[in-house]
């Protein structure tokens, strides 16, 4: 790799990201967008940081986390992406791109309010979706008496609810569960979601390990902050790795047609294929693997639910055409509605 290019390296820049660029634009630089400014980029490039005008129709068009080519001043491609994290739009038409080229997506839920397992699961959902993993982070862990909850007993709810995902406390007033965090992201590059007010300004800043990130007021009422995020950006963080900070999200939309819901609720869907017909709607059928299990206690009634629930969302949503440079998934399984 050339020497010029290692200013990258620690932005995620590798030999397979060189011969991807060697194979789309010859005597192209790489660059790396760090914010979208709608009309402009700001870009990572090779020793140097610059703000670049978008003058070309890209398809797909970029977003903070991608790579691109640039050739005499002008950004002409996007390189085939590794991942994609995406959501609907609020109002149902077409899909906003959140970051792309991610490896895991932190969830960030505070426990100053109800901690939703909803959410999480529609957040677990689009990571899946996306090819990255997903991480629980419950945040304002305080030990003052801040909170009503016992941390290490939502934890495990948590963990119960959401089995195979990684939860971690943290209260970044008192420094815990922060270094945890910096052992998860190691070099990959992450992302966090959750509501305003949950807390990720504090822990991006405690990543940071300075105040970059301007932390908003959070309402005594209902425990609801403001937006104090308003553009996505890529931090590069101390000591290795790449983090995507973005503005809170009141609502997570599902993209239709994604197996990220049978990979959000992998121990429902590999029981439900097991059903003895393949088109068994899990609602009393003869042979139903789910009622079955439902009745011995393999399953708990809420999960099931909660599949069936995001199992609709995503079948009755209109279709958005499959991303372009999509990781290979298997195929949905059979027995699912």
């Amino acid at each position: 790799m050339s020497s010029s290019l290692d200013s990258l390296v620690p932005l995620g820049w590798d030999p397979t990201w060189a011969k991807s660029l060697a194979s789309i634009a010859q005597g192209a630089e790489p660059a790396r967008v760090l914010q979208h400014h709608g009309v402009a980029l700001v870009l990572a490039l090779p020793g140097r940081t610059e703000t670049v005008m978008l003058t070309l129709r890209l398809d797909p068009q970029p977003t903070v986390g991608d790579w691109v080519a640039l050739k005499n001043d002008e950004i002409i491609a996007v390189l085939p992406r590794r991942s994609l994290l995406r959501r609907r739009n609020a109002h149902g038409d077409g899909e906003q791109q959140l970051a792309a080229n991610i490896d895991k997506v932190l969830l960030v839920c505070g426990l100053d309010r109800p901690v939703k397992d909803g959410r999480i699961q529609r957040g677990t959902a689009i990571s899946r979706d996306a090819g990255a993993e997903p991480v629980v982070v419950l945040t304002k862990a305080s030990r003052d008496g801040d909170i009503e909850v016992d941390p290490e007993q939502a934890a495990d709810e948590v963990r119960a609810a959401h089995p195979g995902i990684d939860v971690i406390v943290t209260s970044v007033k008192e420094g815990i569960g922060i270094e945890e965090i910096r052992s998860i992201i190691g070099h990959d590059t992450v992302t966090l979601l959750g509501e305003s007010g949950a807390g990720k300004s504090s822990i991006v800043n405690a990543l940071l390990g300075d105040d970059v990130v301007t932390i908003g007021d959070v309402r005594e009422s209902d425990s609801k902050g403001r937006h104090t995020t308003t553009t996505r950006e890529l931090h590069l963080l101390p000591g290795g790795g790449v983090l995507i900070d973005s503005p809170g999200i009141r609502a997570v939309g599902l993209i239709a047609d994604t197996d990220g819901v049978a990979e959000t609720f992998v121990d429902v869907d590999e029981i439900a294929s097991t059903c003895r017909f393949a088109d068994c709607q899990h609602e009393g059928q003869p042979g139903c693997a789910v009622a079955a299990a439902l009745a011995d206690g393999t399953l708990k009634a809420e999960r099931v639910e909660a599949w069936r629930r995001l199992d609709a969302e995503t079948d009755s949503a209109e279709p958005i055409a499959p991303r372009a440079s999509a990781p290979p998934r298997r195929p949905r399984r059979q027995g699912g509605n």
